[in-house]
């Protein structure tokens, strides 16, 4: 191999990929704006769930039982009735997503010591924030009754309990989303950049040059990668920056770590991104061949949806998705503060699937010459 090939095929491919003024902005603004629209609508917590409230009982105790729930932030009293037929008329037209009723006598089964019936109605369109606010209204409500019959100075069964969440004590899912995120971003970026490569040469007629030059297929496949590497990391600094201080996600390992873990998986996704170009005839095929591959790493890396509740069969399939090694490494770095020897399984996997990708792209890469 020669430096000074490799060199000048670096060069040429920066020029080709800065030529025009809207690769810039695809290449270093959409990411951020990317990493903000995710950061901001990717977001599972339930707030302000929309509530229909039927107090037939209109006493004082009953109020509070509403203030106690519409304190805690999760839910927002939308609309009032006092027929118990508007709750279903407003979960039928999406009004509200949850129903509450109050009977009458509910002060009155209070004060004599009996436990009162309140209904809860909940509209399970979507099964998450239905099941999260069920449980939340279902605490609320416990921890009311309690109160009320104890007493705040009796302790239930003589049991103090005193809970603490470790990593991220507010339990906010953006700390939890933000940092995938980032993994999402590099990895589109890669696939973007590098499935169209070779095709893009091959249509515009340039291909034929670069054959007759002095160039090998591991020079060309070099002089392709390196460019898109170093871009990628640039990437990495800005949506890390933008998590670290427009999020305030905080950093607890180690930054050499995160970038030995990036590099790795920023080769494997430029190999698979090379596999995909020289497989395809045209850009469009590519396109269209980058995004069957990309929804599907998305989906089975633990990124929306937790892998453990996936059946065996895709829970297999998730260990040769590169993104999932990738996720579990940032988000490790992120907030638990892990390092090399905490994920070095993960490392592992990212160097061997780098290696093999590599290593298939420039025997494809080689057939297709």
């Amino acid at each position: 191999m020669s430096a000074l090939r490799i060199r000048r095929m670096i060069v040429k491919e920066l020029r080709q990929l800065f030529r025009d003024p809207r690769t810039k902005r695809v290449i270093f603004v959409a990411p951020i704006i990317q990493l903000v629209l995710f950061g901001y609508a990717v977001n599972t917590d339930v707030r302000n769930v929309a509530t229909a409230l039927v107090d037939h009982d209109r006493t004082p105790e009953s109020r509070e039982l509403v203030r106690a729930l519409t304190a805690s932030g999760y839910f927002r009293v939308v609309t009032t009735s006092d027929r118990s037929t508007d709750l279903g008329v407003a979960l039928d037209a999406g009004d509200a997503v949850v129903g509450l009723e109050i009977p009458t006598g509910y002060a009155r089964d209070l004060a004599a010591g009996r436990s009162p019936s309140v209904q809860l109605l909940l509209d399970g369109t979507n099964s998450n924030t239905a099941t999260v606010a069920q449980g939340y209204a279902t605490r609320i409500v416990t921890n009311l009754g309690a109160r009320v019959a104890a007493g705040p100075s009796v302790a239930l069964d003589g049991i103090d309990l005193r809970a603490r969440a470790w990593f991220n004590p507010s339990l906010e899912s953006r700390v939890y989303n933000v940092p995938a995120v980032i993994g999402v971003i590099v990895l589109l970026m890669c696939l973007l950049l590098t499935a169209l490569a070779v095709v893009r040469e091959r249509e515009v007629g340039t291909l034929e040059q670069l054959l007759v030059s002095p160039l090998t297929a591991t020079e060309l496949i070099l002089g392709k990668t390196i460019p898109v590497a170093g871009i990628a990391l640039v990437q990495l600094t800005l949506v890390t920056s933008v998590a670290l201080l427009w999020f305030g996600i905080p950093l607890r390992g180690p930054v050499p770590t995160l970038v030995l873990a990036a590099a790795l998986f920023i080769v494997a996704g430029l190999s698979l991104g090379l596999i995909i170009s020289t497989i395809s005839s045209t850009q469009q095929e590519a396109f269209l061949s980058m995004f069957l591959f990309l929804l599907p790493a998305i989906i089975l890396s633990g990124f929306l949806y937790p892998i453990d509740a996936m059946p065996d069969f895709f829970q297999h399939l998730t260990l040769v998705n590169p993104l999932r090694h990738f996720l579990e490494i940032v988000r490790g770095i992120f907030l638990r503060g892990a390092g090399v020897s905490d994920l070095w399984v993960q490392f592992l996997v990212l160097a061997g699937m780098a290696a093999a990708g590599l290593a298939v792209a420039t025997w494809r890469f080689r057939t297709t010459l």
